[in-house]
């Protein structure tokens, strides 16, 4: 429709987006939003487009990205909700790079944790169990628990001295990262 300023550009390495703005100049209230709403999109090219603009916005954003954070919450918690597991390990991958993409953002989460945690707590301890079979989904980092596990030690790690607390609050089997 022409509402974002991207083009999908097929190439020997797989897709990728051609932006047709330098990412840097543009308006992260605007778009970045828009991006985190595709994280519910399962139908290609959609997924990919809202998959690949999140990151390369992270990338590039740098202090654009902390002022934003509130308006990124309604669109993650209702991925979140979804209880879709594809879209839900999608969805902590992009909070794991959301954390590490610039300064204060895993601060500026703390607040917000009681709305995106719940959803995590029931899919915790979601492992899957193949006996003395190879699961491969390891590898592919679509292992649910295993996610959930790594992005709330990624939250502790970067979102202060209130973290801990407020995750154990939220997920009651949590055992910190930092302090054991």
């Amino acid at each position: 429709r022409g509402d974002f300023p991207i083009a999908l550009e097929h190439g020997s390495q797989g897709n990728r987006i051609a932006w047709k703005v330098e990412i840097e100049k543009l308006d992260y209230h605007h778009y970045l939003p828009l991006f985190f709403d595709g994280l519910c999109d399962t139908m290609h090219p959609y997924d990919f487009f809202a998959r690949q603009g999140i990151h390369d916005m992270l990338e590039h954003g740098g202090m654009k990205i902390l002022p934003v954070v509130p308006q990124l919450i309604i669109p993650i918690k209702n991925a979140l909700n979804t209880r879709n597991k594809q879209i839900i390990c999608i969805t902590l991958k992009v909070l794991q790079h959301l954390v590490v993409s610039a300064d204060m953002v895993g601060e500026a989460l703390v607040p917000y944790y009681r709305q995106i945690l719940p959803v995590l707590n029931i899919f915790k301890n979601v492992n899957v169990n193949t006996g003395d079979g190879i699961d491969y989904s390891q590898q592919k980092r679509e292992n649910i628990g295993d996610l959930i596990q790594e992005t709330l030690e990624i939250f502790e790690l970067y979102g202060g001295e209130d973290a801990f607390i407020n995750i154990k609050y939220m997920i009651p089997t949590y055992e910190s990262c930092i302090y054991n």
